[in-house]
């Protein structure tokens, strides 16, 4: 077992090339928010959560996510990990309760801004959400295309890290002709191009075989490593026991939190 704050011996390891692109993707985001460094990036407190009018399925949550922190999201199937991602990443309101994303009360977020909130929170979706007419180089480059980026200006990042998660030679195919681990590799590889503060991964390693898995747990510690939060939402008790991180365990609507 290795500590969050060390990467994995594995021959995974990051190139020279990957290392100097993923400091400039998370660096250029860091000058950014200096003066917010002291507070968590994200506080809960007495957060509940109930679709309609059935029960609550997360009940009075209180917890931060501190800067550069990695932590693993488990529990058993139905307990809410999906749901508390969603929270995370603002795409569904508490029930009750507050939630602070970066210093700000999120139920004071007029809706237009939330949006450039959520740009500074990466997800990676179990259902992958890559977009069929767009090659795997596309769907990757998208957040920066829509931003208005010119292609030159990360044209080579895109490929350098598709090469890395493996899909160097899968750069032009389209999603429907890629396994499931292959798009695991392209949806992760998308969230890391849009520079996030916080990345956010459900089951990320649930569709790639043991090396794989190694090699994106390696890359995922080490953007930690370089200042990017981390919360992996996970059943797989073999990847947990890899690392000496803190994990935030969901059960019957509670959450526990061991560091």
């Amino acid at each position: 077992m290795v500590n969050a704050s060390q990467r994995l011996p594995s021959n995974g390891r990051l190139s020279g090339k990957i290392y100097r692109l993923l400091t400039v993707l998370v660096n250029k985001s860091r000058g950014e928010t200096k003066n917010r460094l002291s507070c968590p990036l994200i506080h809960f407190e007495n957060v509940g959560l109930r679709y309609g009018m059935g029960p609550e399925i997360l009940r009075d949550l209180t917890f931060d996510i501190p800067k550069k922190s990695f932590q693993f999201l488990t529990g058993p199937s139905g307990a809410g990990k999906t749901s508390l991602l969603r929270l995370l990443f603002m795409s569904l309101q508490p029930t009750r309760g507050l939630i602070r994303m970066f210093g700000r009360d999120i139920s004071e977020i007029p809706r237009p801004e939330l949006p450039l909130l959520r740009r500074r929170v990466g997800i990676v979706f179990q259902d992958f959400r890559l977009l069929d007419h767009l090659t795997t180089y596309e769907n990757v480059a998208l957040p920066l295309r829509v931003r208005g980026k010119e292609e030159s200006s990360y044209k080579t990042d895109v490929i350098e890290l598709l090469k890395w998660v493996g899909l160097g030679e899968r750069i032009n195919v389209l999603p429907p002709v890629l396994s499931g681990g292959e798009k695991q590799r392209a949806a992760i590889a998308r969230a890391l191009m849009d520079r996030p503060e916080v990345l956010l991964a459900d089951e990320p390693t649930g569709n790639v075989d043991p090396p794989m898995a190694r090699r994106l747990l390696n890359l995922f510690l080490e953007l930690n490593r370089l200042g990017t939060a981390v919360v992996i939402a996970t059943h797989d008790l073999a990847l947990m026991e890899q690392v000496e991180a803190r994990r935030m365990i969901l059960s019957g609507g509670h959450l526990d939190i061991y560091d």
